[in-house]
């Protein structure tokens, strides 16, 4: 056998045993938990409102644009982490692209806040 299929046959290896192990882990979970099943909990659940009736309910928004907004400060994070580490190679002119950046992020969250978007009542 060749390095080149070797070092395949270690990552197969692993593979499989790392497979084996979590079947033996869930295997014994499944055995060892207790089973009470009750009606509540196959209730639906949504958004932290329990479902009332039978019919269809609406989930509030403000759940979806508070999703919203961290996903953007979380992207924010993710541009400005290269920036801090290159900062000094891009100089002025990074340093007002980044000012420009960080403001319309910052007239976002404002925005936000005006329409109250942030309480959570």
């Amino acid at each position: 056998m060749s390095a080149f299929l070797r070092s395949y046959f270690t990552v197969l290896v692993f593979v499989g045993a790392s497979v084996l192990m979590v079947g033996l882990m869930l295997g014994a979970g499944s055995l060892v938990r207790p089973k009470r099943p009750q009606p509540q909990k196959y209730m639906n659940y949504e958004s932290g409102v329990d479902p009332i009736g039978t019919g269809w309910s609406q989930s509030q928004i403000r759940y979806y644009v508070f999703a919203l907004l961290f996903v953007m400060f979380d992207v924010e994070a993710v541009f400005i982490f290269p920036w801090a580490v290159r900062v000094d190679a891009l100089g002025v002119f990074g340093l007002v692209e980044m000012t420009v950046f960080i403001f319309i992020l910052t007239l976002g969250l404002v925005y936000a806040w005006r329409k109250g978007v942030l309480r959570w009542v």
